[in-house]
Order: structure tokens, then sequence, then C-alpha cells
């Protein structure tokens, strides 16, 4: 945070033993070394702070994305099972039709059909 050497701390060392004097300097440091530590637990306690507030919002957002895409899933899922049911709909009726024409067949024989008629007419020789 501040760029100080040891050469600049002794001169502020010296500038203040001659300010305040060699009875209250213990009791200045150590002052000064509690104030220094109260503001360093602050600091850390506003970066902790601020830090979890950046993770909780991160997971909020992670948590949208994820109920997003959840959602898009079930669409999906949705539209997928719609088709299926018409597609095996369409399946069971496509096998009923033939069922009933084969009933109808069994009840109603077909009249035969002359072997000429299903010749076509380029393939057909003349007898001579």
């Amino acid at each position: 945070m501040f760029d100080i050497g040891f050469s600049e701390m002794m001169v502020i060392a010296v500038v203040a033993l001659i300010v305040i004097g060699p009875e209250r300097l213990p009791k200045v440091a150590r002052t000064l070394g509690h104030l220094w530590g109260r503001a360093q637990r602050y600091v850390n306690g506003v970066k902790a702070d601020i830090s979890r507030d950046m993770a909780l919002d991160e997971f909020r957002k992670m948590q949208q994305k994820v109920q997003q895409e959840a959602d898009a899933s079930e669409h999906a899922l949705s539209l997928v099972s719609q088709e299926l049911d018409q597609q095996v709909q369409q399946l069971n009726t496509a096998v009923a039709q033939p069922e009933e024409a084969i009933v109808q067949d069994i009840q109603s024989p077909a009249k035969p059909v002359p072997l000429e008629s299903k010749i076509p007419e380029q393939q057909k020789f003349p007898i001579d």
C-alpha cells in the first residue's frame, strides 16, 4: 500500500522520538499498533463481505442459468413426447386399417379378375 523503506522508517522514528518524547513513545507506539490492527481487521472484514456478496450474486446467476436450461430441456422433452404420441397414434391407425381391410375381404370375397386385364397392353403378344 505505502512504499516506505527502512531509511524512511528511521526518519519517522527519530521525529516521533523528538516530538513525543522518550517517556510517552512506547504508549503511543502500542496505541498506534492497536489502531493499525483494528484498521486491518476492518478492511479484511469489508473485503470478506464484498467477496461473499459477489459469490452470492454469482450463485444466483448460476441458479438462474440452470433454471433456464432446465425449463428449455423440459419444453424440448414435452415437444418430443407430443411428437412421439402423434407417431404412435398414426401407427395404431395404420395398423388398424389393414385389419379392417382383411376383415372386409374375409366377409366379402373379391371377384376373380381375368388374367388378361392384369397384363399391360405392351406385353401382350398377338396369337397367330
